[in-house]
């Protein structure tokens, strides 16, 4: 859980006031930097968006730069994305 209040330019964020948006988080499952889970909290900060909404990627075999770069980034993670992004027009 965050410590205080979320903050963009001084102006308190309520990211449970999100309502109509796409969320997609991804993870790579041999991150070195990031543990596995941790991009998880913002499915629970962003309460205000329905379950169809939110979606998740932990992506196997994938380092911390693995996640956006090279070929499983290219064949497995890039279309999910894309397809994310593309059905919330």
């Amino acid at each position: 859980m965050i410590d205080g209040p979320c903050r963009w330019h001084c102006r308190k964020v309520e990211p449970r006031a999100i309502r109509r948006t796409a969320l997609l988080t991804v993870e790579g499952e041999k991150d070195d930097i990031c543990a596995v889970g941790q991009t998880l909290a913002a499915h629970e900060l962003c309460s205000g968006l329905s379950p169809y909404r939110k979606r998740h990627h932990m992506q196997a075999g994938v380092s911390h730069h693995g996640v956006f770069s090279g070929r499983r980034w290219e064949s497995q993670i890039y279309p999910l994305v894309k397809n994310v992004i593309l059905s919330s027009e």
